[in-house]
């Protein structure tokens, strides 16, 4: 992307700055907090690497950005990468050039934000001179890219699909070159684009028209159209067997950490480091016999005093929360309440990090801890594709829109009408509807498909910020406060491989077996395997790189920057994973060398072709991906 002008108003100093918080009431009708984010100029922080090891080591995904314009501009290690942001940030260099150029005294009155702090020291300049000119230029030019920009946004979008397509296209240009170094680069790349990109995309014409039939096209037709779960339709209900909660704790004693276990003191201990991030999930679910999710989100419920706070019974509580884990599926190698205690646990560490202190409510801390405790409820072991692609009960339910987390949402919603389960019953209608609200917003953000999304949203929230000024992230509206939110809870499900190294080997073990029990399902049936599920031909420590690299770390390194310098541990240990899953990558052979430019499809090697949702006129590097968000 063409950009000119003064890098230096458009970057920081390249200083590293912190965070601060405008403090303001918790009351659950407040909404006036803020949160900083570093304001141009001296105290700006880094929005590229934060990790010291990644500055070493290697560029970042946002690096791949960078045009060799932006590269002799660049001021210090910051880059402005949104969209919108740049925009922001070219009309204030157009502005500080005019002022200079003018001599006009600026007007502090109307930039009370505190742009106006930035305003440029007068300079002698005098028209017709060589310097003269080239500002003159340089602010001609520097306008007329801002109105091209603009030009080109489709009513229709917001500010921040304008990121988000921007990232699509830069991710697919790297997945494109990714999948030509090898076999196994080619499977990966089509497991990324499948899974982390959206689908939806606008219809052309020859994707309307009927194919000629072909061998494999009548092959295609033969598959069956029911490999989904037969009885998801009556899943939906939220009860699949008869409840026996009631029979968990009769007597006047409620367990201590929400759950009967012999080793009651061993696993008070392990919860009494809930706050540590990289906390022994697995440990906590062999000492809760099996009930981690109960243990874990009964002790962060009671240590935030939430119970108290919004009226909720110890008792009722506690019925709902085994009733919410017994309809987790035990079977499930990854996607079981063991997961669901860690996306729980590592949504409490975020809320306490110290650049968020005080800015949510109880009811947005209540409804984000359980939005994390029933994300994946009665999650069946399968992906969203694999869904559709069966046409099974669920996406046909939900339309082939995230069809698992709409699942989720309904099944969660349905037990809290299960006797002794409501647990927010003492809620006032308003704060039971926005609770509500905020839930959906967040279980549907953890679609992988919509990560793209989110991220663009995040940091042209961010960026834009950091280009006014002001240095304080205003939270002052719902769309702000759940984006944040949403993002957490996104960070917190993709927090594996930021985990210590042993948690995170046994999570990618257990998430890869579940998806060779699907390639194994879908070998069954005669249907193509997806991307990563052929435990016959998987690059378990390849694809745990490209899976970093494109998209773990970039969502963590926008994550930092909002809470800069609380997730620099988070980062380091992120660093150290992949370094690890890099040096155990076995050798593998090229990739076969096409014969011919004039050989046939058959003949060639299968290469992935990538397609997204672009702006129009933008279809040059498209690339065509299924969207599946069923991790």
């Amino acid at each position: 992307m063409h950009r000119s002008g003064s890098q230096s108003d458009r970057l920081g100093g390249g200083v590293a700055g912190s965070s601060f918080i405008a403090k303001s009431s918790a009351s659950e009708h407040s909404m006036a907090t803020g949160v900083s984010v570093a304001s141009s100029g001296s105290t700006l922080p880094r929005t590229l690497s934060t990790s010291v090891l990644r500055i070493k080591n290697r560029s970042t995904f946002w690096e791949k950005f960078w045009d060799e314009r932006t590269r002799r501009d660049a001021h210090g290690e910051d880059l402005i990468v949104t969209p919108f942001a740049q925009v922001l940030a070219s009309l204030r260099s157009v502005r500080n050039n005019f002022l200079c150029l003018t001599n006009v005294p600026a007007s502090k009155s109307r930039r009370s934000s505190g742009a106006a702090a930035v305003t440029p020291q007068p300079k002698n300049f005098n028209a017709g001179d060589e310097s003269y000119m080239k500002l003159a230029l340089e602010t001609v030019e520097e306008l007329d890219w801002c109105l091209d920009q603009l030009e080109t946004i489709q009513t229709h979008r917001s500010v921040s699909d304008m990121a988000s397509l921007k990232f699509k296209r830069m991710l697919n240009k790297e997945l494109s070159h990714f999948s030509e170094s090898s076999k196994s680069g080619n499977q990966i790349s089509e497991y990324i684009c499948s899974t982390f990109l959206d689908k939806q995309q606008e219809l052309d014409l020859p994707s309307l028209q009927v194919e000629e039939t072909s061998e494999r096209g009548a092959k295609k037709k033969e598959k069956p159209r029911h490999g989904g779960p037969a009885t998801t339709m009556s899943q939906i209900s939220g009860v699949k067997r008869t409840l026996t909660h009631t029979n968990s704790f009769t007597g006047e004693r409620v367990p201590r950490y929400g759950v009967e276990t012999p080793h009651e003191e061993e696993l008070g201990l392990l919860l009494s480091d809930l706050d540590r991030w990289g906390v022994n999930i697995f440990r906590i679910g062999d000492l809760s016999c099996g009930r981690p999710l109960t243990a874990v989100a009964y002790t962060a419920f009671t240590s935030r005093e939430l119970l108290t706070t919004l009226q909720i019974p110890a008792r009722t509580f506690l019925a709902f929360a085994v009733t919410l884990e017994e309809h987790y599926i035990r079977d499930n190698p990854f996607h079981n309440s063991l997961h669901a205690a860690d996306v729980t646990q590592s949504t409490n560490v975020l809320l306490n990090t110290p650049a968020l202190n005080a800015v949510f409510t109880p009811l947005e801390v209540c409804a984000a801890l359980f939005a994390a405790c029933v994300h994946d409820v009665d999650h069946p072991g399968l992906t969203n594709q694999f869904l559709v692609n069966s046409s099974s009960e669920l996406a046909l339910m939900y339309n082939d829109e995230s069809v698992l987390e709409n699942h989720h949402l309904a099944v969660a919603f349905k037990l809290l009408q299960n006797d002794g389960c409501d647990i927010f019953v003492n809620l006032h209608k308003k704060q039971r509807q926005t609770l509500r609200k905020m839930v959906i917003d967040m279980v549907l953000s953890t679609d992988m498909s919509k990560h793209m999304s989110l991220l663009a949203d995040l940091k042209t929230m961010v960026e834009t910020k950091k280009v006014a000024g002001s240095g304080v992230l205003l939270l002052d509206n719902y769309t702000d406060r759940i984006q944040v939110l949403e993002n957490l809870v996104h960070c917190a499900d993709l927090s594996n491989p930021t985990k210590p190294l042993p948690l995170y080997k046994r999570w990618v073990a257990l998430l890869m077996e579940e998806f060779f029990q699907q390639g194994d399902r879908e070998r069954e049936h005669g249907m193509d395997i997806s991307p990563m599920c052929d435990r016959h031909n998987a690059t378990i420590e390849k694809s745990q790189v490209g899976f970093i690299d494109y998209i773990v770390h970039p969502l963590w390194e926008t994550w930092a920057d909002l809470v800069h310098p609380d997730a620099q541990d988070i980062l380091d240990t992120l660093e150290e994973n992949r370094d690890y899953y890099q040096s155990m990558i076995p050798p593998s052979p090229p990739p076969a060398p096409i014969q011919s430019s004039h050989a046939s499809d058959d003949d060639r090697p299968e290469q992935i072709r990538f397609q997204v949702t672009l702006e129009e006129g933008e279809g040059s590097e498209d690339c065509e991906g299924e969207g599946d968000g069923g991790m």
